[in-house]
């Protein structure tokens, strides 16, 4: 084997920036799988909750019924989605991910109908 007399480079003195949001995901989804039985009940009665509050708001406001008809079908199936998952004992990714997803339908429905 030849013998190379070039200077190896290393990346000692440059530290590996990773993305904030994502470094938090992970630190959430570390816990939610470490209480996943604990966490999931409790997530079923906060996004259902949560999930009402978006449908009132949506049938209360004044709107086009096909939008508000859209509206209502996507809060239903997405929280109909995370109960299903967690019924099933999917995977905690998926839940998780489901529930997260199902978190921001919600709250962007409810902050769309209250402006």
């Amino acid at each position: 084997m030849k013998i190379s007399r070039t200077i190896h480079m290393t990346n000692s003195g440059r530290k590996h920036k990773t993305n904030k949001i994502k470094s938090i995901y992970n630190n959430m989804l570390a816990e939610f799988k470490r209480g996943e039985i604990g966490y999931s009940t409790i997530a079923i009665l906060g996004q259902s909750c949560l999930g009402s509050i978006a449908v009132i708001l949506l049938l209360m406001n004044d709107m086009p019924t096909m939008i508000k008809m859209v509206q209502l079908f996507l809060v239903t199936v997405f929280c109909m989605a995370f109960n299903g998952a967690v019924l099933a004992q999917l995977k905690s990714k998926i839940t998780f991910d489901l529930l997260i997803a199902t978190i921001l339908l919600s709250a962007c429905v409810i902050v769309t109908n209250l402006v």
